[in-house]
């Protein structure tokens, strides 16, 4: 195994953990248990108040630890990599689990392509106990994207199903190309928005199609499984974390010399902003957004999307006006059918599935 491709690239497994102390020696456990054989554990504790610091003692001198006061996803990533010294960089949330091919699979890959910039996984969904739900994500009937993306991530980022940072793994020199993660755009939560799409812009996507990790659902990380909702707040952080990876996108497409569109758009972001401002005008998140401008742009997205067909684009505008002019109660219901694709049925079911992945976009939280 020692001699097998990759072995001679040392990956690093950065775990963030806040107030996770019932999960983290699970996920300590697993990127022990890693069958590659250079992998480097490193955990960030961002200033946990549960029993997380004292959990963390029986690891010393077997992973690196990094005690931090509470700053948030970012600042503990930062701080994380900041340690790094490996040539390929996995996040793992304290929550959640590797399997234990992950790192020997991702390294395989990295060293059969030098242009990748990262490597993606499946990740499988279990229950807080550690019981398998029998969900993945992506979903069973769709694959992650692959290749050279750049052009789509700057065309349409948040329409392309990435899947999160937890189910992605770094070349470390892309990673530190676009480092410090910019803690004041990404308070709370949401680095892995900033970190999955900037990359894409620094070198080609492989995607492995078996499971290396488990994404754990639970009540502390707002994940509803079995009866989804509509979150309005959590919307106006996806929103947020849209606005500021745009501006970080634009940035760094003009430092490379990219071509891209100005401005740089995406349905689903497009989507989420007339939901929030027909649902919560008080609270909506950007100040000059209007109902007719946000129909201009998502006509100008929709043609932009060189991956769909006139037929496809021309009934998700359909679904835009309907949106616009709809009263309210209605509003609320064609967003539940357009984010919660378990919510459709039928004919209606693969339509919006065509129009808008089930699995686009990132999580605003892991």
């Amino acid at each position: 195994m020692s001699d097998g491709p990759g072995a001679g690239l040392g990956v690093d497994i950065v775990i963030s953990n806040h107030d996770y102390g019932a999960f983290l020696t699970d996920a300590i456990d697993s990127a022990r248990r890693q069958t590659h054989p250079e992998v480097n554990v490193i955990v960030v504790d961002d200033g946990s108040t549960d029993d997380s610091r004292q959990l963390l003692r029986r690891y010393e001198g077997e992973v690196e630890i990094v005690l931090k006061e509470n700053g948030g996803q970012a600042s503990a990533l930062n701080a994380g990599i900041a340690r790094s010294r490996g040539d390929v960089v996995m996040f793992l949330d304290a929550d959640d689990m590797l399997r234990p091919q992950a790192a020997r699979r991702v390294a395989e890959r990295f060293a059969a392509d030098p242009g990748l910039a990262k490597v993606q996984f499946r990740l499988a969904v279990i229950d807080a106990d550690g019981r398998p739900t029998g969900v993945t994500r992506p979903r069973a009937h769709l694959r992650a994207p692959s290749g050279d993306l750049r052009r789509a991530e700057l065309a349409f980022p948040f329409d392309i199903a990435w899947l999160p940072g937890g189910g992605t793994a770094f070349r470390a020199d892309a990673l530190r190309r676009i480092l410090p993660i910019p803690e004041r755009d990404y308070p709370r939560y949401g680095a892995d928005w900033y970190v999955v799409h900037l990359t894409a812009l620094l070198g080609s996507v492989a995607a492995l199609d078996e499971v290396c990790a488990d994404y754990r659902v639970h009540g502390g990380n707002g994940y509803e499984l079995q009866q989804p909702r509509l979150d309005l707040a959590r919307l106006r952080d996806s929103i947020a974390y849209a606005g500021a990876t745009i501006r970080a996108l634009t940035r760094l497409a003009d430092e490379l010399g990219l071509e891209r569109p100005d401005p740089i758009l995406s349905l689903s972001n497009l989507a989420d902003r007339l939901i929030s401002l027909r649902l919560e005008p008080d609270l909506h998140p950007v100040a000059d957004d209007r109902v007719r401008r946000l129909l201009v742009d998502a006509l100008r997205a929709t043609r932009r999307r060189f991956d769909r067909s006139w037929l496809v684009k021309a009934l998700l505008l359909a679904w835009f006006a309907a949106c616009a002019v709809a009263p309210r109660r209605l509003v609320r219901r064609l967003a539940e059918l357009l984010l919660f694709p378990e919510t459709r049925q039928g004919g209606f079911n693969r339509v919006l599935g065509r129009l808008y992945g089930a699995d686009s976009g990132l999580p605003s939280e892991g």
